[in-house]
């Protein structure tokens, strides 16, 4: 069923046009993700549909009650106001009401011994009770928790950019909506906390649109994929990975019908090469429709600039790390930590956010200095640093103007000559585009031109801070391949997984109190060596580990006895008292965490102990299902 419809939208800034009457819908709980390069119109088509902008053609209709909750890139606060007020805000009773509660609970927590504040929560409760509203209590409080967020009295002003970020994502996540539409929801949020996100939003109630560069996240979230492109919109059932199929299907297609065109060109000009002889209104037509072809233009795929990349002399000595540590007060970020950086190398940092990450980055590039321990850099290493900040631009220079103060020319590993120009090409500026101004660039564009203009000054070793925040995925893989091609060594802080598991090779990865672990794979495969480690370790709490002993499972298989082994007996007799009593426990701390209220620490802790139960519940239930399966093969064989 559809929720919401959109019809023949249009908008422009100045000459350029975003999006040109262009039409869609959405349905109830689909998944809609939003894709295109920085600049044709995905964040201002987000604001239209939120209401925060007007198109200037065409309209959008849907239900008098319809709700858009709405997460932007850069969320604006009042910044005198708390948190509670921000998280909590809106009008729709059930979020009144939770805001009540928590108000109440916070004036008891801080003065138990006032009846008045107590017979105030007390007529909250009973209120939340009649409205059936304290398990979106416990979800507005799992959200908060995920999210890192306990502080409710703190004010706005004191939060840092990520903190920011994260009270107006869980703003978004805990009020009711028909359509929940995030702006890059991924950004300035650890890789453990989109994972948490995905996981969540798979099981959203509403319908849901968003723009996000993370393509796993993509992948994993969307059913359905909108492409804005040269001011259309293309729709294409299915996922990330489907729309690269549809995608390419549709440019094959496209340089087909280019290829028609051309042969009618070639054959009109070939008529008119030949003469006529009469001057017939019929061949002044045909002179017509040749102009016409000729002068049509082509929204085909962008041609791709190969290239074999030189880059400045390396030798074989890059960069030595020697027992560095760094600290800022208690809070140890390196302990200890060394490795020899190599020729070619590409190394991934990742870690959560406050681990550390752009610190070491930061001391590697000589920013700041370690506590003690040395950094060793080779003399002929030219370093190039691509940060999180934002960079100061001139913005009366032109796009071409502002690369060519870093270099007109680079030169290949083959000697060839690439001019400015023809980088910029293929870092997505059209030959009409390298003349705008820096001034009508939108942000995303600007840190698109910051990048080609990091990269122009041929260096051989690449420091990247978060390079996929902010930045498209045709960017995105404008880069990789860049990167795949970088004959130097390449140091890459980021959370985005498919960016990692595409460009790296090496992990320093921050696991806590300055500990560095180096760990030599992309990121998937070490997130499936965490898992088996945690696996593991869950296994080691719950049993040592079985002697291999006739009839045991661990020599089960050419062995096999006409009785169970004393300890699978043992474990048959006591393994469904022991599956009861855990379900018993887990149903337990689920009515626990509903009653916590604001005890953020009782809640993360009661969180934990709901985990391991629940893995415990499903280590006993595969072990049930196992001893039965051997049980009946036993009794089979009598």
């Amino acid at each position: 069923m559809q929720i919401i419809s959109v019809e023949n939208l249009s908008k422009s800034y100045g000459e350029k046009v975003l999006f040109d009457n262009i039409s869609f819908h959405i349905a109830e709980q689909q998944r809609i993700g939003l894709i295109g390069v920085n600049g044709t119109g995905k964040s201002s088509l987000l604001r239209i549909m939120a209401g925060q902008d007007t198109p200037d053609s065409g309209k959008i209709v849907h239900a008098n009650h319809f709700h858009v909750e709405y997460l932007p890139q850069n969320p604006s606060f009042d910044e005198e106001s708390t948190v509670l007020a921000q998280v909590f805000y809106g009008e729709s009773p059930l979020i009144q009401l939770l805001r009540e509660y928590e108000v109440a609970l916070e004036a008891v927590q801080q003065d138990p011994e006032d009846e008045k504040k107590q017979a105030r929560l007390f007529a909250v409760q009973s209120r939340m009770d009649a409205a059936d509203a304290w398990e979106s209590n416990t979800q507005a409080k799992m959200i908060l928790t995920k999210l890192g967020l306990s502080n409710f009295s703190q004010k706005v002003k004191e939060l840092s950019g990520g903190q920011r970020k994260r009270v107006a994502m869980a703003r978004a996540l805990i009020q009711p909506a028909d359509l929940l539409i995030l702006d890059e929801p991924t950004n300035h949020i650890d890789n453990e906390t989109v994972e948490w996100l995905e996981e969540y939003l798979s099981r959203y109630k509403g319908a849901l649109l968003l723009v996000t560069h993370d393509r796993y996240f993509l992948d994993r979230v969307t059913n359905r994929t909108f492409e804005l492109d040269r001011g259309k919109l293309y729709s294409y059932e299915g996922n990330y990975a489907t729309f690269l199929e549809k995608k390419a299907e549709r440019e094959e297609n496209e340089a087909a019908a280019e290829d028609k065109r051309q042969n009618l060109l070639r054959r009109e000009l070939a008529w008119l090469r030949r003469g006529a002889k009469a001057r017939t209104t019929k061949q002044k037509a045909r002179v017509q429709r040749v102009e016409e072809l000729r002068d049509r233009t082509v929204d085909g795929p962008a041609a791709k600039l190969e290239m074999a990349l030189g880059a400045s002399r390396l030798g074989k000595k890059v960069i030595e790390i020697e027992h560095i540590e760094k600290a800022y007060g208690d809070k140890k970020l390196v302990d200890d930590f060394s490795y020899i950086v190599l020729p070619g190398d590409r190394v991934g940092i990742i870690g959560p956010n406050g681990s550390g990450k752009s610190t070491l980055l930061n001391m590697l590039a000589g920013r700041i200095q370690p506590d003690s321990g040395t950094i060793d850099v080779g003399t002929t290493v030219k370093i190039a640093y691509y940060t999180q900040d934002s960079v100061e631009m001139d913005e009366k220079l032109r796009v071409i103007e502002y690369v060519k103060e870093a270099a007109e020319v680079i030169t290949t590993s083959n000697g060839e000559a690439i001019t400015a120009s023809q980088m910029l090409e293929r870092f997505l500026f059209s030959p009409s585009m390298q003349w705008t101004p820096i001034s009508k660039l939108s942000g995303g564009e600007r840190r698109r031109l910051y990048l080609l203009r990091t990269l122009m000054g041929e260096p051989n070793v690449l420091f990247l801070d978060e390079p996929t925040n902010d930045l498209d995925i045709q960017t995105l893989s404008i880069l990789e391949d860049y990167l795949e091609q970088f004959p130097g060594a390449v140091i890459t802080v980021s959370h985005d997984r498919y960016f990692l598991d595409r460009t790296v090779d090496h992990l320093f990865a921050f696991e806590g109190n300055g500990q560095i672990r180096h760990f030599t794979g992309n990121y998937s495969e070490y997130l499936e060596e965490k898992r088996r480690e945690n696996a593991a370790a869950s296994a080691g709490a719950q049993q040592q580990p079985a002697e291999k002993q006739p009839g045991s499972q661990a020599t089960r298989g050419n062995n096999r006895t006409k009785k169970l082994s004393y300890k699978d007996q043992k474990d048959w007799d006591t393994i469904e008292g022991k599956i009861a009593s855990l379900e018993e426990r887990l149903a337990l701390l689920k009515k626990e965490i509903a009653g916590a209220g604001s005890d953020y620490g009782k809640v993360e802790k009661l969180f934990a102990e709901e985990q391991q139960v629940t893995a415990e519940l499903e280590a006993a239930v595969e072990r049930w299902a196992e001893l039965s399966a051997l049980v009946e093969e036993l009794e089979q064989g009598k």
